[in-house]
């Protein structure tokens, strides 16, 4: 296993990496949009790399030449001297808070890295596949034969990419990952919050750093410290209800939490747009409807619950722009700083929208047929252009794609009760009532609407109509109070509706509330403290300047937020504090040990018989160690992804069980899945009566307790 110096050239390397990225996009972004273009670049760069080098596994050549536009790109910006210090002083801080975070989350991981409980076996499966043979659609480790077409897998791939060409291998690249999610998506957020705000910009960031109200509900009760997390995220029986400070610190680098950062970079895009969009350079208009296609096309890819939520929320905003730059001369800022309005307010911008769309839409059908290029000139290019172009990047993705997907909706028959909802939602619910407070007084009688449904049983969704219903009342297209409006409409939504999938008739709402969720956290966080910054600047008028006094009390900050996992480790699992994440095995499981660095370093394709024994166990961890594919892995999962359309839920398990147990069969079975190799080590043992001394095969690796026999040629 990789030693401290292998693991400290790992996150140099990695870092290298990143910066390389970011940096040699940095100047063009610039160019196009302005004085956010160095904290775009972050998010952008890692989308754009894992777009090439996903086609590039497409087309089965080396994943290092997704390297080269960015190389170039980089030399050609040195060359023009775009990277001298003048230019880059005024962009320390997003470095500084990138660094920060990067380094903050690498702590945490050092102090608990390993990969051996919940869903890490399987994440790190999948990125191990990923960096091994690095092709698409990359290899399912736990279904030889198959691929990861089944699953939304390019965060998997966007990781083990950039494994692949910084170097790093896996074990240590599964805790570079979440480091590099939490700090792209802190940098994204701050700039967010420069879009929002005026004052008081930081406090988007709040949204990743908080806990909810279950959290402080369980810690009154006196629940042990180790179930704290847990339980507030189980605060809805039979469903989870995750949020970004536990995902971050549990460790799993499971897709919605990969996602993340291209939620958050979503988000500032549609908020950009909205705000800047009349204002930008025709090349400005297209570097955003570029980028916005490329993060809402590689959602279904990344987290395909996303698109559901972001799709229809990008057609909204899509129409507001339309509505704002073609009505300029009639609103004011969508910050919300003039525009006052109301229910009649809101009518009459529909009627006057609606009488101007056929003639709009009209007008983009000519630019269609005659000028294409020019439709990013006009207020519905950004409508018109993204959906589209988003499908087409990623067009590929769609047709290899192969799985069961969700069957259908429903509706739901135990609504969320209302202790159990304000545990989860009541720190925004709370925001939101505060900023709306004059508007409640001014008109109480709209709180009525919410009576019949809270007659009919759901009244944790009534509650959050409440603020709903004010915010629409006072429309504006302000942004906080827009993305204020999603929030609460998916939170909502899950109280009447769910999506259907393979969970069963118990656990019918768990994906439904625990993807969906999870996007509602952000949109309420960004939202709510920008509300709460909004107020804030009112009661505390800016005072004299302080600047030094800020620097110092932020590097303070800084220095203590990053030691903070080091003075007081939150652990989830007994093992060595390291940067790699199998270390552990070296001590519970020696012989696994040693027998994946033997695995590991063998060439060309290969696949091999070990045993299962469910999922969320050991089994299967060879596998998962080295990215090598298996007969079959957590069965329930692969069921999950495949349905079992062909019987091979039964067999598969069964002809494991034969491999070992009849020798006879042992051979010609290993020939049906292509499988060169056969691991026996103490799970096999324990879970099967081994049986393979006469099986014509011969041992091929044999050290500390483990043999690895391959069919005799």
């Amino acid at each position: 296993m990789p030693g401290a110096d292998i693991q400290v050239l790992s996150v140099i390397s990695w870092l290298l990496i990143l910066t390389i990225l970011q940096l040699s996009l940095w100047p063009y972004l610039k160019k196009a949009i302005g004085d956010l273009a160095f904290p775009v670049a972050f998010p952008a760069s890692i989308l754009l790399f894992t777009f090439i080098s996903w086609y590039c596994g497409l087309a089965r050549v080396p994943i290092y030449i997704a390297l080269a536009p960015f190389i170039l790109l980089f030399l050609f910006a040195l060359y023009r001297r775009e990277y001298l210090c003048t230019g880059l002083k005024n962009e320390w801080k997003w470095e500084f808070l990138f660094l920060v975070c990067f380094l903050f989350m690498l702590n945490v991981r050092f102090v608990n890295p390993s990969i051996s409980f919940a869903e890490k076996f399987m994440d790190h499966g999948f990125i191990a596949s990923v960096m091994r043979d690095p092709v698409v659609p990359p290899l399912d480790p736990w279904f030889s034969g198959g691929y990861m077409n089944v699953y939304y897998y390019l965060g998997y791939w966007a990781i083990g990419a950039l494994g692949v060409v910084s170097g790093a291998p896996s074990d240590i690249v599964f805790n570079l990952a979440l480091p590099t999610v939490f700090a792209l998506s802190a940098v994204t957020m701050y700039a967010l919050g420069h879009l929002l705000l005026e004052r008081f910009r930081w406090l988007p960031l709040a949204t990743f750093l908080i806990v909810n109200p279950s959290f402080l509900y369980e810690a009154l009760r006196g629940t042990p410290v180790g179930s704290l997390f847990w339980n507030s995220t189980r605060t809805i029986p039979n469903a989870i209800n995750e949020f970004p400070l536990f995902s971050l610190l549990w460790g799993d680098v499971h897709p919605h939490l990969i996602g993340m950062f291209n939620q958050v970079f979503f988000i500032f895009l549609l908020v950009f747009s909205l705000k800047r969009w009349g204002n930008l350079s025709g090349q400005g208009r297209w570097c955003i409807v570029v980028l916005s296609s490329l993060s809402l096309g590689a959602m279904p890819l990344i987290n395909t619950w996303d698109i559901l939520l972001y799709a229809p929320f990008m057609v909204l905003i899509g129409v507001l722009v339309w509505h704002l730059t073609t009505h300029q001369g009639d609103t004011h800022d969508p910050g919300g700083n003039g525009m006052s309005g109301g229910s009649a307010g809101l009518s009459l911008q529909i009627r006057s929208s609606l009488a101007c769309m056929a003639a709009a839409i009209r007008e983009c059908i000519a630019l269609l047929t005659k000028s294409p290029g020019k439709i990013a000139d006009t207020g519905w290019g950004f409508l018109f252009i993204v959906p589209p172009l988003s499908v087409l990047l990623w067009a590929p993705f769609y047709f290899q794609l192969s799985t069961q997907g969700i069957q259908g909706i429903g509706i739901v028959r135990s609504p969320t009760g209302l202790p159990e909802f304000l545990l989860v939602h009541g720190i925004f619910l709370l925001i939101f009532i505060a900023y709306l407070w004059r508007d409640i007084v001014k008109r109480p009688w709209l709180v009525l609407i919410v009576i019949p449904f809270a007659l009919a049983g759901y009244i944790s969704a009534a509650v959050a109509l409440v603020p709903l219903i004010y915010l629409v009342a006072r429309w504006r297209p302000d942004p906080v109070e827009i993305l204020a409006i999603a929030g609460l409409v998916i939170i909502i939504f899950c109280e009447f509706f769910y999506l259907k999938d393979s969970m069963g008739d118990v656990y019918y709402r768990m994906n439904t509330v625990f993807k969906f969720y999870f996007a509602a956290w952000l949109l309420l966080g960004a939202s709510g403290f920008a509300m709460l910054g909004m107020m804030l600047a009112r009661w505390f008028p800016p005072r004299i300047n302080l600047h030094r006094t800020r620097v110092i009390l932020t590097l303070l900050l800084a220095i203590g937020f990053i030691i903070l996992p080091l003075a007081v480790p939150v652990t989830m699992f007994d093992g060595p504090r390291s940067l790699d994440g199998l270390a552990y095995v070296n001590a519970s499981h020696p012989g696994d040990a040693a027998a994946v660095v033997w695995l590991r370093s063998l060439p060309g394709n290969l696949s091999l018989v070990e045993a299962e024994n469910g999922d969320y166990t050991y089994y299967s961890r060879i596998s998962s160690f080295t990215g090598i594919p298996t007969v079959i892995g957590w069965p329930f999962h692969e069921f999950m992804w495949r349905g079992d359309t062909s019987g091979w839920y039964g067999s598969r398990m069964n002809d494991v069980r034969s491999m070992y147990e009849n020798p006879n069969e042992t051979v010609a079975l290993m020939k049906k899945y292509n499988a060169s190799l056969l691991y026996v080590g103490e799970s096999e043992r324990s879970r099967y009566h081994v049986n393979v001394d006469s099986a014509d095969i011969v041992p091929v690796y044999d050290q500390d307790g483990v043999k690895i026999f391959t069919p005799r040629s």
